[in-house]
């Protein structure tokens, strides 16, 4: 099992400056991950924490008839009410349930979502009335449906019902967040600034590797996530301004790192230049990853998500870090499934929160990676390794880590994990530093 600070660490930036693109697992969008974490926040086991409730058997309220159907849509756009009940408080939201909920029963929370099915199925149009009013996921309080596909990163009960729902059909599901009371509503238009002809094309599967630059306002759906200063007071129309400009600027030659520094507010990417990956499997918000899966080399465009415009332009993927094991990155996966220990090791160019990592220099990260790699080629046992050296926490317990491509993780920690063999020690690197890691099954 995964430990809440890998999802963190590992996955979602949690213990660094975090990008708008990485994946969030968060307490404002109860369907989209199943991982607990919010933008910022960095979650670890505590001993301190009080037992879970005895368990509360859960009314079964779900829509049976549409979630055994075969036929499924391959995206759809969705909007939902979210209700908990008080039981979830411990079990899923530590804390955090939204006040509503916190008194609410188990029955009372069916009776509820049965009530607006109800509702909706006899006028469907109140969709957007009875989610402001109602629903407990602030995410959904935008008025912006959440686009689901097959490979997107919800929750699998949300998916798969949402999957199956016909344009303007209502159906419940339970999963560890509550009921959802689901409906298909039509996808939204796209805006007019949009580079409409490059999101037409046929997307490539990827991966390729883009910058960006983010520009929001006031009113932007992910705005409760946190915001760039310059967009709190900022109309939709002055972004959009600011957006052409940029593009504009891009297509015209500009470095595009110099604009990121100048005008990008996502934390995560705009001092450093970030390049990302995309796959068309990568967990990032649809819109983005559209856009980037069918840009050419070279070329910039224009699309907007729920954190605001993006200029994105796809860009050659970046040198590999001569610490690397390249050799071992050039094989074919041997597994699909191993268990692997690694050890975290930043430095000032990549690096979590542990003051080891942000003040080390370059070259003393060589010379402790090569050390340390040594040490494990004759023999040495990782787990003490990890305990004094590992900058990732939920690593320095000595735990194995489970990995497969649906695992959740950075790329590049899958990729080098898939590859070796068991006992072999391989060194990649990610945002976070590098990873030496070592596969134990």
């Amino acid at each position: 099992m995964r430990s809440p600070t890998l999802l963190c660490v590992l996955l979602v930036a949690c213990a660094q400056a975090p990008s708008k693109l990485d994946p969030i697992g968060n307490t404002y969008q109860p369907p989209l991950t199943t991982a607990p974490c919010g933008p910022g926040e960095t979650q670890t086991a505590s001993t301190s924490q009080p037992p879970p409730p005895p368990a509360v058997e859960a009314k079964d309220i779900d829509s049976h008839d549409i979630l055994d159907r075969k036929e499924t849509s391959p995206a759809v756009s969705v909007k939902h009410i979210l209700l908990a009940w008080k039981e979830l408080d411990q079990t899923t939201y530590h804390g955090k349930i939204d006040k509503r909920a916190k008194d609410r029963t188990n029955a009372e929370a069916a009776t509820l979502a049965l009530q607006y099915a109800e509702q909706l199925k006899a006028d469907p149009a109140k969709i957007d009335e009875l989610v402001k009013a109602h629903s407990e996921d602030p995410g959904s309080q935008s008025g912006e449906p959440y686009e689901v596909k097959t490979d997107t990163s919800f929750v699998p009960e949300f998916k798969k019902l949402a999957l199956r729902l016909k344009e303007k059909e209502v159906g419940i599901v339970k999963t560890t967040f509550g009921y959802h009371v689901i409906e298909r509503v039509a996808p939204p238009p796209p805006d007019p600034l949009e580079s409409a002809d490059i999101l037409a094309r046929t997307p490539e599967a990827g991966p390729v590797h883009v910058q960006h630059v983010l520009i929001g306002w006031k009113d932007v759906p992910a705005a409760k996530r946190g915001q760039d200063p310059r967009a709190k007071d900022r109309t939709k129309e002055q972004a959009d301004t600011i957006a052409k400009d940029v593009l504009e600027k891009a297509r015209g030659g500009k470095d595009f790192a110099a604009l990121m520094k100048e005008s990008s507010e996502d934390p995560g990417s705009k001092d450093s230049g970030r390049v990302y990956p995309v796959a068309s499997d990568t967990p990032m918000v649809e819109p983005f990853k559209n856009m980037s899966l069918r840009l050419k080399l070279g070329e910039v465009g224009l699309v907007k998500s729920p954190f605001g415009w993006h200029v994105i332009k796809r860009v050659p993927p970046p040198a590999p870090d001569t610490l690397e094991s390249a050799d071992i990155l050039k094989r074919e996966p041997p597994a699909a499934k191993v268990k692997v220990k690694h050890i975290l090791l930043g430095w000032k160019d990549a690096h979590t929160n542990d003051p080891r990592g942000t003040a080390r220099e370059r070259a003393d990260l060589e010379k402790l990676v090569k050390d340390t790699v040594a040490k494990l080629a004759k023999g040495d046992k990782i787990e003490p390794m990890m305990k004094e050296l590992s900058e990732d926490p939920g690593s320095q317990d000595g735990k194995d880590y489970e990995v497969s491509p649906t695992a959740g993780m950075v790329p590049p920690f899958t990729n080098l994990s898939l590859r070796l063999k068991v006992g072999e020690v391989g060194v990649v690197r990610t945002d976070f530093g590098i990873h030496i890691i070592k596969r134990t099954e």
